[in-house]
């Protein structure tokens, strides 16, 4: 019943505070215009989501605190206090951009300094070593510093910027980003209730997060009437990798689920770097533009990459780290399969666009011959 309710309480808070943040996105200009080719929308959209999402999460959050009283000896306030004020520094920083459309060299700043308050906090410091999946009774050390720092802090570091960036990268169409993370956090909260993990706490907070993140998606869905925003697709990436952390580090669990945003993103990136282009610059190369390039609808595509990312959610919570091991190998085979797929069926049907239009062009040709 306490998770029912604090689904209830959160997603409530959303649905009320999504019109009021689409009223202030007007208001202050902070609107997504189909300007370019890229854009797949047809009219003029109110960004700032990520406000509406971290305002019901935080606010649903400090109601659990408080009237609850979690064990701070499982997880500490100050973890709480992380997660919160990092939060806060991604809605500054991407309330900024909504307005201002900044340099991606200037959007990684709030994204650097959120996760380092995460750190600061103590979150993931102190781990010491993670699951090996060859050999559980040897797990990998982690115990080490690099100039000083702490490997666990890196290794946070970088995770963390992966989570936020594949959230970043993955909004892209209606519902995608809010849909896979709400997947991702149902994954987290049924894990931790299993046996092995029991972990009432986090569960709690996924909980919190998936009211928010559904209440979100309720406008969000197609035909969206407010998207993310840099806030938005930002902090949902922040939080999941929070959570998963907390977790006892379930970073594995996080990884499956979000699997293919993963590997899209890191395939969007190298190919980005391999043409000479800045790997922050927006285009139509993943996965779900070449989805929608090849025929399928928004909808389609989006409830495409939901069932993927759900099976593997599915599978994560059950498996055990060899098994989620072969679970991310079968994962990467799969997208290898969807991007050589669609790819080939993208330049088939562009050599055959490309031939009518040439065949087209010489029967115009061959007209105004006959009319001079």
């Amino acid at each position: 019943m306490q998770y029912v309710a604090l689904f209830v309480l959160s997603c409530l808070i959303g649905v009320l505070l999504v019109p009021l943040v689409k009223r202030l996105a007007f208001r202050l200009g902070a609107v997504d215009n189909p300007d370019i080719p890229r854009k797949i929308h047809k009219t003029p959209i109110p960004l700032l989501g990520g406000l509406a999402i971290y305002a019901s999460f935080t606010v649903s959050l400090i109601v659990y605190v408080f009237v609850l009283h979690p064990d701070y000896h499982i997880v500490p306030l100050k973890f709480f206090l992380g997660i919160i004020f990092g939060g806060l520094v991604l809605m500054v920083g991407g309330v900024l951009d909504d307005k201002f459309n900044l340099a991606p060299k200037y959007q990684i700043i709030p994204t650097a300094i959120a996760v380092l308050i995460l750190i600061f906090s103590g979150v993931g410091v102190g781990i010491t070593a993670i699951s090996n999946p060859f050999n559980s009774a040897h797990p990998i050390n982690l115990a080490f510093s690099i100039l000083g720092i702490p490997f666990s802090a890196i290794f946070v570091f970088l995770f963390m910027l992966g989570m936020v960036y594949t959230t970043k990268f993955l909004d892209g169409m209606d519902g995608l980003a809010g849909g896979i993370s709400f997947i991702a956090g149902a994954t987290l909260f049924f894990l931790s209730l299993t046996p092995k993990v029991n972990q009432s706490i986090t569960a709690s907070m996924t909980i919190i997060f998936c009211g928010a993140v559904f209440a979100f998606l309720i406008f969000n869905f197609n035909p969206a009437s407010i998207f993310l925003g840099e806030s938005g697709s930002t902090f949902v990436g922040f939080a999941l990798g929070a959570i998963s952390i907390f977790l006892g580090g379930k970073i594995a669990t996080a990884v499956l689920v979000m699997g293919i945003p993963i590997m899209d993103v890191a395939w969007v990136i190298v190919r980005r770097i391999w043409y000479g282009n800045s790997p922050f610059k927006a285009d139509r190369k993943h996965l779900h533009f070449r989805l929608l390039d090849i025929g399928f609808s928004q909808k389609e595509t989006v409830l495409i990459l939901y069932l993927i990312a759900a099976s593997f959610g599915i599978v994560a919570i059950f498996l055990q780290s060899l098994g989620k091991l072969i679970s991310l190998l079968i994962l990467l085979a799969i997208m290898i399969v969807l991007a050589i797929t669609t790819v080939l069926i993208y330049k088939k049907r562009y050599l055959v666009a490309s031939g009518a239009a040439a065949q087209n062009s010489g029967n115009s040709e061959s007209r105004d011959e006959l009319t001079k």
